[in-house]
């Protein structure tokens, strides 16, 4: 079965053919970055117009890459949810509507099971059940995974998400659109021991995260430093910690409050290589397994929502033919595979 994939949650569209016997046959993303840069955030009017123009082309391009015809789709998986709501419609009307000209089946895929399923896209993927940190600019959760639609949200945010923490406090800096990689680069540079931030919410039980009160604590250190070259990686550097060694914390609870011994990282975040570098020593430690999907299949991509629909097409999971986009899902409400 071959599942042609389309991911127009945000600021990037995706495109991907994924075969249920072959794997991944190519995959195509198109950044919205320069496009939103002026205005040091996403523009959801600007991004829907965007995935207007570029998701055909892109269709069109991954389906000559794979050596394919769009009459050899089996079926089409679109991204519904969560997301904004305009970019989500985009996808979605392309997506349902190729499938009902094609007459082939569609399905609605949930952009963060996308995020969740994208390390099984590797070659040494995790077996189930293991335990999940989904990390993005808009989501920070921590979910014990059963199965392919089988979720038990354990640990979810109370205001600012991972990724959108990392986004403001570069913004504060000064730093380039899009912050987070930026102020991770700007950490490298930075000392240890120069400032200590607190890590939040871990001087109580449980595995919710909050954010918000770390992005204030950076905007005060920063306004009291001297704002040099240095001092600015020194506060990068500060900050990043607090946020690696926080999600540290709560992952190591996850662990032993679940009795799991594998952890999976996904979503934008996971790129964060000090985060992969603390989160590889706490498994380690435990006696446990990591997985995260590579590189390229850690940002918004066309692929994992080719996989995660391909999954539920093959179980036989069918859309109906309204198209509907879902700006917020709750991961705990899909269905699963029976």
């Amino acid at each position: 079965m071959r599942v042609l994939g389309i991911e127009s949650s945000c600021d990037e569209t995706g495109v991907a053919v994924y075969d249920s016997e072959k794997g991944l046959l190519g995959h195509v993303l198109y950044s919205q970055i320069k496009l939103h840069a002026e205005y040091g955030g996403v523009v959801p009017e600007l991004a829907s117009r965007d995935h207007i123009r570029k998701t055909i082309p892109l269709i069109n391009k991954v389906l000559n890459e794979s050596g394919m015809e769009l009459s050899d789709i089996d079926g089409v998986a679109f991204t519904a949810g969560p997301g904004l709501v305009g970019a989500l419609l985009v996808g979605s009307s392309i997506g349902r509507s190729l499938a009902w000209t094609l007459k082939k089946p569609a399905i609605s895929v949930h952009h963060m099971e996308g995020h969740l399923l994208a390390p099984l896209l590797e070659d040494n993927p995790p077996e189930f059940p293991f335990l999940a940190l989904l990390v993005s600019g808009g989501h920070t959760m921590l979910i014990k995974v059963a199965a392919v639609g089988e979720y038990e949200l354990l640990g979810d945010t109370l205001d600012d998400a991972v990724g959108e923490a990392f986004d403001k406090t570069a913004k504060i800096m000064g730093l380039p659109y899009p912050g987070g990689p930026e102020l991770a680069r700007l950490a490298l540079s930075g000392c240890d021991g120069v400032y200590k931030f607190p890590r939040p919410m871990t001087d109580r039980p449980g595995l919710d995260f909050s954010f918000s009160g770390l992005k204030t604590f950076a905007l005060n250190t920063y306004n009291k430093s001297d704002k040099t070259s240095q001092d600015k990686a020194n506060v990068a550097y500060a900050f990043q910690e607090a946020v690696v060694e926080t999600l540290a914390i709560k992952c190591r609870r996850g662990l032993k409050q679940t009795g799991l011994s594998r952890l999976v990282i996904a979503g934008g975040v996971s790129a964060n290589t000090r985060l992969r570098e603390r989160l590889a020593e706490l498994v380690e430690k435990e006696g446990g397994e990591i997985f995260y999907p590579r590189l390229e299949f850690c940002t918004d991509n066309g692929a994992m929502i080719a996989f995660a629909g391909c999954l539920r097409i093959a179980a036989g999971q069918r859309d109906s033919t309204t198209i509907e986009a879902r700006p917020r899902w709750k991961l705990e409400d899909l269905d699963a595979l029976k």
